[in-house]
């Protein structure tokens, strides 16, 4: 069996996404997928085993300047890829307008998708041949098996998700100096009332001293980057690393024993890895799209403001996370 996937966006999302496709090759031995997804993200698809061709679509830089001549011939030259083969099912897991008309609309097959009163955008069921109620007052994770399992035909499996990305990954953390282990501090996010104050990071990387573990601070933007090097400033223990891809970020990732972050895509990223992951919340909700998998543990502010989560909370729960890695013992 041939299918489509059409979700394009955030990377949380997409990331998402990739537990209900482990299902589906476990159900339905020989499921190959092609998967349409945002170009900024487009690494990830290809590192889950059962799919095949990933499809980049740049919907958000597109927007921009949308008929302009270069954009036009991007656009007319994803829709021909996107029309190379007709697929036994299109499923569209996104919800949105946008996508459901750019993209769903215009693939090959059989098209399946939420309901009016399950999606983001109800009016984008209008674009599906079949429309599926999922409850959505559950995690994203767990909503998006369930389209998959109703629109494939089959009961989705008792347990937990499995992302499957783990193993692409494999011996990364060999790759990394075994008497160095290190923590990664995702410290940057997108909306200022997901940040984490800078002293309260640096106050956390201070009562970590003692404990001999490296700290490692990506980044992806140069405001990113100079927050890095505040944090940094006279801790010998920190390291900024070099910018990296999504695939670097990940290796990295993937060697860790701990991480700490915000509420950002990376940190779903990390719970895709199985790295032990606390993530810091404060106005959102982390119950339908916090961190889904192994040993990932939510902190949230008591008042919704990250600024009242102190350093001292964070650490006290690294500490135990710490003591169970060193034990082996985390569950």
């Amino acid at each position: 069996m041939q299918v489509l996937i059409v979700k394009t966006s955030s990377m949380g999302d997409v990331l998402h996404t990739l537990p209900a496709l482990t299902d589906a090759m476990h159900a339905l031995p020989g499921i190959r997928f092609d998967w349409v997804v945002e170009e900024g993200f487009a690494q990830i698809p290809s590192w889950h085993p059962a799919v095949d061709r990933v499809i980049p679509v740049a919907i958000r830089r597109w927007r921009k300047n949308w008929f302009g001549a270069a954009t036009r011939q991007e656009r007319c030259d994803f829709k021909r890829q996107l029309q190379l083969k007709r697929y036994d099912r299109v499923i569209d897991a996104q919800g949105l307008i946008k996508s459901a008309a750019l993209v769903t609309r215009v693939a090959r097959g059989e098209k399946h998708g939420l309901d009016g009163k399950s999606a983001r955008e109800p009016f984008a069921s209008w674009f599906y041949n079949h429309r599926h109620h999922i409850d959505r007052q559950q995690h994203a994770v767990e909503r998006i098996r369930q389209l998959f399992a109703v629109s494939l035909g089959y009961d989705v499996p008792a347990g937990p998700g499995d992302y499957a990305i783990a193993g692409h990954f494999t011996g990364a953390a060999a790759r990394h100096d075994p008497v160095a282990p290190y923590l990664v501090f995702l410290h940057a996010t997108t909306r200022k009332e997901k940040h984490w104050p800078e002293t309260h990071w640096r106050e956390l990387i201070e009562l970590l001293s003692p404990s001999g573990f490296d700290i490692r601070l990506p980044w992806g933007t140069a405001s990113e980057y100079e927050r890095a090097l505040r944090l940094s400033d006279n801790f010998p223990s920190v390291v900024v690393l070099p910018r990296l891809n999504l695939a670097g970020v990940a290796d990295v990732l993937a060697g860790a024993t701990a991480v700490v972050s915000v509420d950002t895509g990376l940190s779903h990223l990390a719970a895709a890895l199985d790295r032990p992951n606390i993530t810091l919340y404060g106005p959102t909700d982390p119950g339908l799209i916090g961190g889904y998998g192994n040993n990932q543990h939510a902190l949230q502010s008591e008042d919704n403001r990250l600024e009242n989560l102190p350093a001292t909370r964070v650490y006290a729960e690294l500490a135990v996370l710490l003591s169970r890695e060193a034990s082996g013992r985390i569950n």
